[in-house]
């Protein structure tokens, strides 16, 4: 199996190229399942997720075909040869479950196994199916898999509340309402940029969508949904990766593609924490102010509030901070499981429950560690950025699943770090 071995090496300078989001793209693949006309996505980052995804619209009969060094994604779903999404497939990644609504939407019945995914809580599916639901769907639980059906006529708009904010649940009920009978208002809505992305999409294949961006999404059904060409926004989460990468080790890195818009609370933290981070024509420019970063709480919250798929990378930069941060993980539970493996490079982490208590050192010592899940993965990386010595990362697949030549990129601007091919 690959492992990643990172060599702390001082100062970083260069510029990184951010990619299109894993998440949004996750979520606007399904949206081929709504039309019988092609469905484009440009800016599409070439993650092992994303060729999951791919397996997955295959396996019901849908075209996928990766173009231009597989940044293009061309999509049909004219002649679906099923409506069952299979558990071997769907076990790998918890974002298959966003076959349901479309299908659901368009056919009037699906099967979709219940999915798996990253180990960083249970993050249950019955908001989805709650939304499905109220418009009119329904549900049964067997042997593993969901088998949803509509009512005669097809899905029907409705009003669905969501109790807490979900952003997987938001896109499901947001597809299966562009071809429901009637109107649909989602309260309580997720309001990420993701979101919004997969609403313009929506809209340019003739969805009736407004509210976007709010906690308030209203869709009127429309007879039939046609082709589109889509551009992937930037992918919020690895571009606050990168910007964590000069503010870790020093130095001044430029992240092309980037702005404040898609990680503003972030960037109020970084401010706070004595970092730098200047809007220029082509993306975001980091740098430490003026010497070691300082202490800074942060509570993990839906957007716009701090992601948590920020949380384990800031952390990784918190361990060498003056004084001591508190982490609060109001998002997914079971999401300190990298503390163990920062602990083992030397830092002073203390968790209890949903919140760890960090107090930073002078510096952090290169060591073996395991990557837990895809963002922890990342923040060892860093850490090991600043390390003395080396750091050497296994289980190196969760990496694959969410960043995109990391190894290349992080050269290109000075670090010191390969990947080394397994047995």
């Amino acid at each position: 199996m690959d492992s990643i071995l990172v060599t702390g090496n001082g100062p970083l300078s260069g510029q990184i190229p951010i990619a299109g989001a894993k998440n949004a793209c996750l979520t606007l693949m399904p949206a081929t399942l709504l039309s019988d006309e092609p469905l484009t996505l440009t800016n599409a980052p070439r993650l092992s997720d994303i060729r999951t995804m791919t397996l997955l619209l295959q396996s019901l009969g849908a075209e996928v075909q990766g173009l231009q060094d597989n940044q293009v994604l061309a999509m049909s779903s004219h002649d679906l040869t099923g409506t069952r999404a299979e558990y071997d497939i769907v076990r790998k990644m918890r974002a298959s479950i966003l076959v349901l609504g479309p299908l659901l939407a368009r056919y009037g019945h699906a099967e979709v196994s219940l999915p798996g995914g990253c180990a960083i809580g249970a993050r249950p599916v019955d908001l989805h199916l709650r939304a499905l639901e109220a418009m009119g769907a329904e549900l049964e639980l067997k042997e593993g898999y969901v088998h949803a059906k509509a009512p005669s006529g097809g899905l029907r708009g409705g009003e669905v509340e969501f109790p807490l904010v979900s952003v997987g649940a938001t896109e499901n009920a947001l597809m299966a309402a562009t071809l429901a009978n009637g109107t649909t208002v989602l309260k309580n809505a997720a309001r990420e940029p993701e979101i919004v992305d997969l609403a313009q999409c929506l809209r340019k294949m003739g969805a009736q969508i407004s509210g976007e961006g709010t906690d308030t999404i209203e869709i009127q059904g429309v007879a039939r949904l046609g082709g589109a060409t889509h551009r992937v926004v930037t992918d919020r989460i690895e571009l606050g990766t990168y910007m964590l990468a000069p503010a870790i080790c020093g130095g001044e890195v430029e992240c092309l593609g980037g702005t404040i818009a898609l990680v503003e609370s972030f960037c109020e933290k970084l401010d706070a924490a004595g970092v730098s981070v200047e809007e220029t024509p082509d993306g975001l420019k980091v740098s430490r102010r003026n010497g070691a970063v300082r202490a800074v709480d942060v509570v993990t919250e839906p957007f716009p509030g701090f992601p948590t798929d920020l949380q384990a990378q800031m952390m990784a930069l918190l361990c060498t901070a003056e004084g001591t941060s508190v982490l609060e993980e109001k998002i997914f539970e079971n999401r300190f499981m990298h503390a163990p493996e920062l602990m083992r490079m030397g830092a002073r982490i203390d968790v209890h429950g949903g919140t760890a208590t960090v107090t930073g050192v002078e510096k952090l010592k290169g060591a073996p560690v395991m990557a837990t899940d895809l963002r922890a993965s990342v923040s060892l990386i860093l850490a090991g950025l600043a390390a003395e010595g080396e750091t050497v990362l296994s289980r190196v697949y969760h990496l694959d699943r969410g960043y995109e030549h990391v190894v290349s990129k992080l050269s290109a601007v000075g670090a010191k770090i390969e990947r080394v091919k397994g047995d």
